[in-house]
């Protein structure tokens, strides 16, 4: 009857070691990623006076 008594010793031993105590708090400031929707385009705030000359002119 030993044997059966030290198996669940042993398993409560094991289950206490990793549920017995609660997960150390993660800062909020750790769980949010800040990072543009879109990737920055170099050529969208460029303006070319003599496109809209070539575009609606000729």
């Amino acid at each position: 009857m030993s044997n059966k008594r030290e198996v669940p010793d042993v398993t409560e031993a094991a289950r206490r070691a990793r549920f017995g105590k609660l997960p150390e708090r993660i800062r909020l400031e750790d769980t949010v990623e800040e990072r543009a929707a879109i990737a920055p385009d170099p050529a969208k705030d460029t303006y070319n006076p003599d496109e809209w000359l070539v575009r609606y002119c000729l």
